[in-house]
């Protein structure tokens, strides 16, 4: 019985490592529905960042975060960082930020895993019920 408990639980401690974010995710615009970018979601120094790596709209592949502030100004979309900071917090990432680039504003954000290959981005100004929700979705 006990060789089963421990089975049991290396199997559930495996599992459950195996359902990271880490990785490239295509981005859904929550008002439009369409696939914007590819964007690539890595661990710095114990926080969760994210940085566009491909633009899928071809006449906005080239632009620039015009609206952005600081050291985003004018930067190129494509490898901006958009996702800064995140820390893990049970089963999700929270207290860090996210950038809009098509309006150059810094949100605080949340993410979490929906399923194995959906992940739950949540945007917001104060506290959580201020913001917009996407959906992203893993790219194998």
């Amino acid at each position: 019985m006990k060789h089963y408990c421990i089975l049991f639980l290396l199997f559930f401690s495996i599992t459950m490592n195996s359902q990271s974010i880490v990785g490239k995710w295509k981005t859904i615009d929550d008002e439009t529905g369409e696939a914007k970018s590819i964007v690539e979601l890595f661990l710095k120094s114990g926080k969760m960042y994210a940085k566009v790596v491909e633009v899928l709209d071809v006449a906005n592949k080239n632009s620039l975060c015009q609206k952005c502030s600081g050291e985003d100004k004018n930067k190129p979309i494509l490898g901006l960082t958009i996702i800064k900071g995140l820390s893990k917090e049970g089963a999700e990432y929270t207290s860090g930020e996210i950038l809009d680039p098509k309006n150059g504003k810094l949100y605080k954000c949340a993410i979490s895993l929906e399923s194995k290959d959906k992940l739950k981005v949540r945007g917001y100004i104060g506290f959580s019920l201020l913001g917009r929700t996407q959906y992203w979705h893993r790219v194998n």
